[in-house]
């Protein structure tokens, strides 16, 4: 039975999209807390909470960009002083930069942006969150990577470098904390029907057939469809595994 009784999770990046579809399974899965970790959107975060606590979990939401190691560690720290525990870290704040930009156009400003933002943030919460499980000897966390990162993708060399080394920063550290009973996984979306994918699935219908017509399953995920992954990979039903890229795209793109 998938149960996180007792568990206290912290999502970033959870104020919409995976995250908030994440946050919310959590608390209908028993989880005792939620920390929901948002950069700009208060609102919406604040609507996850309520959401959350409607489940039956208790709600912290917490202002932090984790691309700051400062904030990331505050993040962490503050979610520790309010449960008193933490027991799965979900890294899954990111971006997507939308427009297709050839390598010979990819100025240094948008590859250091998604670079220190998909890079940067989930080293630093992950850095903090690792130093709380080895020192109680336990702990979960999961990643979200991409297909891009195993694939590349053409016009997308910034985004796809970004998932590529977070898939073999997530293989890192499971190898580095499996002795302290420390899970590390990645869940990998394809297309995921988002906020931050909304221009090119919402608003160009012939492109939008196309990326559907490439999907065997026939349609594109919506969140909820990578929170079940998420629930499971952190989940005691997952308990052998650790290293694990997870793909959830429907069969779009099949590696392994």
């Amino acid at each position: 039975m998938l149960t996180f009784k007792d568990r206290i999770i912290l999502i970033t990046g959870a104020s919409r999209g995976i995250g908030r579809a994440a946050a919310i399974k959590f608390a209908e899965a028993g989880a005792a807390g939620v920390v929901i970790n948002y950069h700009r959107s208060k609102d919406s975060a604040e609507e996850v909470a309520g959401a959350v606590e409607r489940a039956g979990a208790k709600a912290l939401v917490i202002q932090a960009d984790v691309s700051r190691a400062d904030e990331a560690v505050a993040l962490v720290e503050k979610a520790l002083d309010h449960f008193r525990r933490l027991d799965v870290l979900v890294a899954n704040a990111g971006i997507w930069p939308v427009e297709d930009r050839a390598i010979t156009d990819l100025d240094e400003a948008q590859w250091d942006e998604t670079i220190r933002i998909n890079v940067n943030g989930i080293y630093h919460v992950c850095r903090t969150a690792a130093r709380i499980f080895v020192a109680q000897r336990g702990g979960n966390i999961v990643t979200i990577s991409s297909t891009a990162g195993q694939r590349g993708e053409a016009g997308h060399a910034d985004y796809a470098a970004s998932k590529g080394a977070v898939i073999s920063f997530t293989k890192s550290l499971a190898s580095e904390l499996g002795r302290f009973n420390v899970r590390v996984n990645s869940v990998a979306p394809g297309w995921v029907d988002t906020d931050m994918a909304a221009s090119a699935l919402r608003e160009n219908e012939a492109q939008l057939k196309q990326i559907r017509d490439a999907i065997p399953l026939g349609r594109i995920a919506t969140a909820d469809d990578l929170a079940g992954p998420i629930l499971f990979l952190a989940s005691d039903l997952a308990r052998h595994i650790t290293g694990e890229i997870l793909n959830v795209n429907g069969g779009s793109v099949l590696c392994g």
